[in-house]
């Protein structure tokens, strides 16, 4: 027997990619960006480990705001520095 295995869509990816700044405020979108969305698994980049740590105090702000801007559900924000964007 398969188990049906739900995706993410399109109209959520581009919520939380086309949303962003207006969920996280510029502050935060100017150091922190999100780089995929995997069914209800939301992983972000941030510039520096700074930031990665406040995002990390933030998550579930984070995840309310994508409810009520982009109405997009997420269960979890995983948080990373971005090695592309240290200089």
């Amino acid at each position: 027997m398969m188990k049906s295995l739900r995706g993410t869509d399109r109209i959520q990816v581009g919520g939380v990619f086309g949303k962003w700044d207006d969920a996280v405020g510029e502050q935060v979108s100017a150091h922190v960006r999100p780089v995929k969305l995997d069914q209800r698994i939301l992983v972000v980049e941030a510039d520096s480990a700074a930031w990665a740590t406040q995002t990390k105090f933030l998550v579930e702000t984070i995840i309310t705001r994508l409810r009520e801007v982009a109405g997009v559900d997420v269960d979890v924000v995983e948080v990373r520095v971005g090695r592309s964007q240290l200089r």
